[in-house]
């Protein structure tokens, strides 16, 4: 469906408002800045801010949701004949070899995790982005393998794919902040996808693969 222009205007302002506090963030550190000041420098009220954006938290980690999303968008999207960790592993190597800014390879990466770093409330937000992300993952693979009421593997699964991308995301973060170069830290990235993907069980490799169309 297309985008209507109401809805359109909408979202080119929320992510107007957001732009202005992330820079303000990076600036003057997380803590130090108030929405009163993020709200003045974006020339709208301080209501409006909080009609876009329910926390103060929300307005740095503003891709809350598609973070949440992530890892069950890629298990809906699997290919006929592909398991969830499959897909899981094929679209992160493919984020990792294209240099994905969505996985923090770019250059201002180290900025961004040194205002995480620096604030408490960001850290908090951030687990509990995770945990959503985690408990999402469980529910979309239930659904997509059909399991039972009460079965503990689509959370053991959930629990695994997890730990491959946190792992991921953890060690990129660590690699930019030594101002290393984006090209070189998805080069080895990607042989810690492969050494991961390593430790993975076959149960976990070949759980809800997709039938045939």
């Amino acid at each position: 469906m297309a985008e209507g222009l109401r809805e359109r205007k909408k979202r080119q302002t929320r992510q107007r408002i957001s732009d202005i506090a992330t820079g303000l963030f990076l600036e003057h550190g997380f803590v130090t800045v108030t929405v009163a000041e993020v709200a003045e420098a974006a020339d709208v009220s301080v209501n409006t801010v909080y009609n876009y954006f329910p926390a103060k938290e929300d307005l740095f980690l503003d891709r809350g949701e598609a973070v949440v999303d992530r890892l069950s968008g890629y298990v809906r999207a699997r290919r006929a004949g592909e398991s969830a960790a499959h897909a899981v592993l094929r679209a992160l190597r493919s984020d990792v070899e294209s240099v994905s800014p969505t996985i923090g390879l770019f250059t201002g990466w180290a900025d961004f995790m040194k205002v995480i770093h620096d604030a408490h409330p960001l850290r908090s937000r951030l687990w509990e982005i995770q945990q959503q992300a985690l408990a999402h993952l469980t529910t979309t693979l239930a659904e997509e393998a059909e399991a039972a009421d009460g079965d503990p593997m689509p959370g053991l699964i959930a629990g695994q794919l997890s730990w491959v991308h946190s792992t991921l995301m953890a060690w990129i973060g660590d690699e930019m902040v030594k101002c290393r170069k984006p090209a070189e830290v998805s080069r080895d990235a990607l042989e810690l996808l492969d050494e991961m993907e390593d430790l993975l069980s076959e149960k976990v490799l070949n759980y809800a693969v997709r039938g045939a169309e």
